[in-house]
């Protein structure tokens, strides 16, 4: 009998050999709970550190919560880890997709799949029935996610479900990216991953729904969330009249801003934030209207499987180029003076997945593709940017200090991290055109919620480095707990800060879902103690793989150069933001202050019980957090003080 709330078996295929695997899931859940944590630690035990992302040694590791299968908590998440090419070096990294495929593969027996080897020929994976079959997909190579994922249901039936990659990911474009049904995408590079294993899609389909230890408790809690989530009386930003319409991801129950469409092939599209603005701004400057024809923009990324946010600024990086006469038309093969149009995307994107001419530059990433362009064009990137895997600029650390950390610390653009500290800036800001900083939320309530979830009210003042880096660690703490339920990072951001300040009369916590499901009582700070756990674990990971410690944790530079510029920040024009004593300040002309930083950094080291001169955990640390075999492990590479 599996542990409530688990499937209870973990999946493993090497595609080399065809060799298939299960093993108990129970010998993880309660250290790692799920998710990010389970998928964490078998990439730990499986991953040799000196293996390449294109190294048949890389693992694809596909994992689940103990609350997916369970509606009414926005739980039906799942996370895919494992070394990708989209960072400088290459290492470790994750994404988190929300529809149904993670869910099933859990209805088919299954809390994680993890994938090794490499196939001789283009392959997909289906698992059905207590089956695992390694099948040829030679008919659908060159396809892209959307058109294989109906070939796939049409061959083997409409109740599948289907994870694939495009034309980019069977390229190992770095930023290439997996898509699910219903518009679930999944970044980070983990697309290459699967294109260097020659693998083109997984296939599950099952009806094992799993049990909860307090199925009546559940249901109670479940009501309570019903009965008390805020109701979205507002249009969607992301919403176009008449064309699309509010949805909810499967297993969710409780909804946000997300919105569907169908194409004309009556497939379902999403809209839904930074995806659906991917190549909004140029197509309304270009038609004049807001139809929905920026859409496009967002159907031709997932389907030919390339990342949103790094397209994104790809557009942009070109329109300011073309602007300044770096590139042009004969030298790129690409219709620069159509931005906006549907024939530069259409172009553009198939020539960066199928890395064709001037697209085998792009497909390098937009750092890689300035250098290409000379020194003027690397001059501009700090307008774009904001990491080394050309991930496009939000929740600016020279604005939110705190997320300077998390920046610093994450192999990618921790967007679950960053949503903690600009959700609450959002709120304070207020929505609608006659909204003002503080009226909605107050700053009062700001620094009230800073201090009960922060660690301090100083948290909440973007004036001062003060208080950021216990902030930091809370939050990353939480997050990593999050990761692994997995639970939607938009509702229950939202939600904590409702149960914390009172405004609602939803009271229902993380842990008390966790509880109820899997009987294993824990408290709010039982949760994020084991969230703590799994970002040890993660750090580790990444020094074993060559991260160099403190000199590691670093930003691009510009943040200390470039002054914040008004305008900079879509949602905040004006880098508004709390300061000290209930002032509003603006942040506009803001850099930081490289000292600070650094100052900063070792009281977070400090916080988390490292080493403060060479950032590595200690050994002390790694015991408490029950990490000895990793402590051992570290301390033979001389990576553990």
């Amino acid at each position: 009998m599996p542990d409530y709330g688990y499937a209870g078996e973990i999946l493993k295929v090497d595609l080399s050999n065809g060799k298939i695997q299960r093993q108990p899931s129970s010998n993880y859940t309660d250290k790692y709970i799920g998710g990010h944590g389970l998928a964490a630690r078998l990439y730990w035990e499986m991953v040799p550190p000196e293996a390449k992302a294109a190294d048949p040694e890389n693992c694809l590791i596909c994992a689940s919560g103990p609350l997916a299968g369970f509606s009414g908590f926005a739980g039906s998440r799942w996370k895919i880890c494992g070394k990708t090419p989209l960072g400088d070096p290459e290492s470790f990294s994750y994404c988190n997709l929300g529809e149904r495929w993670g869910t099933v593969l859990k209805y088919a027996g299954y809390d994680a799949l993890a994938v090794q080897g490499r196939s001789d020929k283009l392959a997909y994976i289906y698992i059905h029935d207590g089956q695992v079959e390694i099948r040829d997909a030679s008919h659908l190579r060159g396809l892209t996610t959307l058109d294989t994922g109906d070939s796939l249901k049409s061959e083997l039936g409409k109740g599948v479900s289907v994870l694939s990659i495009g034309p980019a990911g069977e390229n190992m474009v770095p930023f290439s990216i997996v898509l699910a049904e219903g518009g679930a995408s999944g970044s980070g590079g983990v697309g290459a991953i699967m294109g260097s294993k020659n693998l083109k899609a997984i296939v599950v389909a099952g009806d094992k729904k799993p049990s909860a230890a307090d199925p009546d408790r559940v249901n109670k809690l479940a009501e309570v969330i019903r009965v008390n989530r805020p109701r979205i009386d507002m249009p969607s930003m992301w919403g176009v009249p008449g064309l699309t319409h509010r949805h909810a991801c499967y297993g969710c129950g409780i909804g946000c801003s997300r919105e569907v469409y169908k194409d004309e092939k009556g497939r379902e599209n999403k809209a839904l934030c930074q995806a659906s603005a991917v190549y909004a701004a140029p197509s309304q400057r270009y038609t004049g209207k807001n139809d929905g024809a920026h859409l496009l923009g967002t159907r031709l990324c997932d389907g030919y499987g390339l990342d949103s946010s790094v397209m994104q600024s790809m557009i942009e990086f070109l329109e300011a180029c073309y602007e300044e006469g770096l590139v042009d038309e004969n030298k790129t093969g690409l219709p620069l003076s159509k931005i906006g149009g549907p024939e530069f995307i259409e172009t553009l994107t198939r020539k960066i997945a199928f890395r064709e001419g001037f697209g085998e530059v792009l497909a390098r990433g937009i750092v890689a593709s300035a250098a290409a362009l000379g020194q003027a064009a690397t001059q501009m990137l700090h307008r774009f940017i904001a990491t080394p895997g050309s991930e496009k600029k939000d929740y600016d650390p020279r604005l939110f200090i705190t997320t300077a950390l998390f920046y610093a610390t994450e192999p990618r653009r921790p967007i679950q991290q960053l949503h903690e500290v600009c959700s609450m800036v959002m709120m304070w800001l207020g929505m609608g055109p006659n909204s003002r900083p503080g009226a909605m939320f107050s700053t009062e309530n700001f620094r009230r919620f800073a201090e009960m979830a922060w660690g301090g009210a100083v948290a909440a003042d973007f004036s001062t480095y003060e208080g950021k880096a216990l902030a930091a660690k809370k939050i990353q703490d939480r997050v990593f707990a999050k990761e692994s339920l997995v639970i939607c990072d938009l509702r229950w951001t939202m939600t904590e800060t409702a149960r914390i300040l009172g405004t609602t009369g939803d009271n229902v916590m993380e842990s008390q879902v966790y509880s109820a499901v899997t009987g294993k009582e824990t408290d709010d700070a039982g949760l994020y103690r084991l969230g703590e756990r799994i970002f040890n674990l993660q750090r580790a990971i990444l020094l074993r793989e060559g991260r160099p410690g403190r000199d590691g944790d670093r930003l691009l530079d510009y943040f200390f150069t470039e002054p914040l510029k008004k305008g900079e920040l879509f949602f905040d024009v004006d880098a508004l933001a709390p300061g000290r004593d209930g002032e509003i300040i603006s942040k506009v002309g803001a850099v930081l202050d490289r000292e600070k930083f650094e100052n900063m950094k070792t009281e977070y080291y400090r916080h988390r019980g490292w080493d403060a001169a060479s950032g590595f955990p200690t050994r002390t640390t790694l015991r408490s957090l029950e990490l000895e075999d990793v402590a051992a492990d570290l301390q033979n590479r001389g990576l553990v003080h």
